[in-house]
């Protein structure tokens, strides 16, 4: 396992509201820690083919719209799920990172100040094909693991876009809908504005309907086998990006 991985914060039982996939607003889950808890030194440069991961440093962060320009949002820190905040960085201009924000519409972007993140990088990244229903996770340019997905029914599909892991969170009854353990995505559901008393959140996650994946079958999110799911919690970190393709 890399040591340059983000972990999330320790929190307590949540209730887990991500667009479902056939789970219940009364489906707990704990946020747990991902990855390795080493930060990558902020002088170095990513290697060929990383992402660079900036984690929250207090409690809260200013977004702006643009370098030196005027502030569009704060984001507090912890998030709901009681994971420190992060943001994929897209660009690193020294003083200022333009980052993936984990907000609608899906793939907005902004600026934040280097100074009140952590930055770390990872080699990993999740590509899910919607078409051939399949995921696959890379470091750098290797395949490490591939496998089958569900993905969104035809009225609440799942969106293709570029994304990032919000939160990891197992849930209280291994056995139910959401399987082993779920990692919380930054893009929502561009149909359901709410689910389950949550925002539309998406999610990649297990299942207790194995002979779902492989079909179209969730309201947004993706499913995969308790055993791809497990293997993802224990090697990727929150902040990895998620790229859905189709």
């Amino acid at each position: 396992m890399r040591t340059n991985l983000l972990r999330t914060a320790a929190a307590a039982t949540l209730a887990f509201l991500l667009t479902g996939c056939g789970g219940s607003a009364s489906s707990a889950a704990r946020s747990e820690p991902a990855g390795s808890a080493s930060s990558a030194a902020r002088s170095e440069p990513a290697g060929s083919g990383s992402s660079k991961i900036a984690s929250v440093k207090g409690s809260r962060i200013t977004v702006y719209g643009g370098k030196e320009g005027t502030a569009q949002r704060t984001i507090t820190s912890p998030n709901d799920y009681g994971a420190v905040r992060v943001f994929l960085v897209e660009r690193d201009e020294g003083e200022w990172l333009q980052v993936l924000l984990p907000i609608r519409p899906n793939g907005s972007k902004g600026w934040i100040k280097a100074a009140d993140v952590t930055l770390a990088e990872t080699a990993y990244r999740v590509e899910i094909d919607r078409g051939a229903f399949r995921f696959t996770v890379y470091d750098g340019d290797r395949a490490v693991r591939t496998g089958k997905v569900a993905t969104g029914e035809a009225g609440t599909p799942t969106p293709p876009g570029r994304y990032f892991f919000t939160e990891l969170v197992r849930p209280v009854d291994q056995g139910g809908a959401y399987g082993a353990y779920a990692f919380g995505l930054s893009g929502f559901s561009p149909v359901l504005k709410s689910f389950a008393g949550g925002p539309g959140q998406l999610a990649i996650h297990g299942t207790n309907k194995p002979s779902a994946i492989g079909t179209r079958a969730s309201h947004g999110c993706v499913r995969i086998s308790n055993d791809d799911i497990t293997w993802m919690a224990k090697n990727l970190a929150i902040g990895t990006p998620v790229v859905v393709l189709g």
